[in-house]
């Protein structure tokens, strides 16, 4: 099974709705599993499945002009899936830093170091400047 963590750069105002109304049909369609981190200006996934599955969702993903400059963080094989269900971690108005950051958290526990370490650092970034 592989798995490809990316980060990218919105190009104008994310609808984080209608982006997970999409993702949430295509990935089930293509048995992708991961997560997807936005917070208007960024976007940090991880995709997860069989090598045919991901590559081709990241084909398109990559093609999306709703961001650019992707960059590919890692590319690994995983024995099994880290992640459960496919989510979207995004803010809610009115949670609080600490609410969102151990929200995430949550969200990749089962992930190898390094992947946590990553969404971990991403979340952080808001609650530091």
């Amino acid at each position: 099974m592989l798995q490809i963590t990316y980060i990218s750069t919105a190009t104008g105002p994310v609808d984080t709705a209608a982006i997970l109304a999409v993702s949430r049909r295509n990935n089930a369609r293509d048995r992708v599993t991961g997560l997807l981190y936005a917070n208007g200006k960024r976007f940090l996934q991880v995709l997860e499945g069989e090598t045919v599955d991901v590559e081709r969702t990241l084909v398109r993903i990559t093609a999306d002009t709703r961001h650019r400059a992707m960059v590919v963080l890692s590319c690994r094989d995983v024995s099994v899936r880290e992640f459960g269900d496919w989510a979207m971690a995004e803010r809610v108005a009115g949670e609080g830093g600490d609410a969102f950051v151990d929200r995430v958290r949550a969200l990749v526990a089962g992930a190898a170091p390094a992947v946590r370490a990553t969404f971990d650092g991403f979340v952080q970034l808001p609650r530091a400047a």
